[in-house]
């Protein structure tokens, strides 16, 4: 077995994954033996764009857990973060395309392509994607100071006062970033755009009422809705939240086809075998229809579950996309 990088920063739960896949290996063991099936035939990598312990490792650790069960083999998670996904991508983008190194691909990869053109990499060329697995919505959200209770409030208010209201963001390029954007640009809207370095310092500014509207992901502002501390004017799926039933999407409120979620995936480098991507899709769709769901919907996520080529496909929709949007607006990459 090959020790992935950044051992030290997760090698307790490294541990204990390999421990618990270990086991499960060795009591599975004569039903592989007798199986045709070569894959997977050591320990396979799962690469995460994220530090341990945030939204998108807590995904992979559990979707993680389901998989040894299925698979038979250790899965080890390898924090990759840094340079907006760009650092893992181009680790798994190098890696032997034998099923043993995979990637929790995600919205940022999409928009990479176009902020980090530098980095040479083609999402729809350079990787085998698996599974689209889930989407996640970002809410658009108002401190109560601003005096704007719903999406038509903020629209009359932003187009009778261009430039006045600013919004925050967890970073340039990031998920709610975007999906300001291309608001601004269906709407016509003028607002500033104050970036910070992650969610969290950019809920706590909105919060104390030094910006004045955010998008950002539902569990982080649905208890802040609940309690009026914020106020909820849109949701940016294409369907309403079971989580905020009474909150109407964007695209209800004016402006059909609107649409800018954070989304999460399964891939791996470019020619994985087709009976390894068939075998990997297989054991996702499994975990995915198991309890595994009712965790994530719990924390506001949609549970897909595509088809490979579905998923190349919206991969491919996802960079142009984006890339319309980005270089519209002259976003840079921090």
């Amino acid at each position: 077995m090959t020790t992935p990088a950044n051992t030290s920063m997760a090698l307790p739960l490294r541990r204990r994954d390999f421990i618990a896949g270990a086991t499960l290996g060795l009591i599975s063991a004569p039903t592989w033996a007798q199986a045709d099936a070569p894959w997977p035939s050591k320990p396979i990598q799962l690469v995460v764009a994220a530090p341990p312990g945030g939204p998108s490792d807590n995904f992979g650790r559990q979707l993680a857990d389901e998989l040894v069960k299925l698979l038979g083999q250790p899965i080890v998670i390898d924090n990759r973060p840094g340079a907006g996904g760009q650092l893992a991508a181009e680790y798994v983008a190098r890696a032997a395309p034998d099923g043993h190194v995979l990637m929790m691909s995600f919205a940022g990869n999409a928009t990479a392509q176009t902020l980090i053109p530098r980095a040479g990499l083609d999402f729809t060329r350079d990787f085998t994607h698996v599974t689209q697995m889930m989407s996640g919505a970002n809410v658009l959200v108002a401190h109560p100071s601003t005096g704007l209770k719903t999406f038509k409030d903020f629209v009359a208010y932003v187009k009778a006062n261009p430039g006045k209201l600013s919004y925050a963001s967890s970073g340039n390029g990031t998920s709610g970033h975007l999906a300001m954007e291309l608001l601004k640009q269906r709407a016509q809207l003028a607002i500033v755009h104050i970036p910070y370095r992650g969610g969290a310092p950019a809920l706590n500014d909105l919060m104390a009422g030094q910006t004045q509207v955010m998008f950002l992901n539902t569990d982080g502002v649905l208890q802040h809705i609940r309690t009026g501390r914020l106020n909820g004017l849109a949701i940016s799926s294409p369907r309403r939240s079971p989580l905020l039933p009474d909150l109407p999407t964007v695209a209800e409120q004016g402006f059909p086809g609107y649409e800018a979620t954070a989304w999460g995936g399964l891939s791996g480098p470019r020619g994985l075998p087709p009976a390894v991507v068939e075998r990997l899709h297989g054991a996702v769709m499994k975990v995915l229809a198991g309890p595994f769901r009712a965790k994530q919907e719990a924390l506001g996520a949609t549970i897909l579950g595509t088809t490979p080529a579905e998923f190349t496909a919206f991969f491919k929709q996802e960079v142009d996309k984006w890339a319309r949007v980005i270089q519209g607006a002259g976003i840079k990459a921090d």
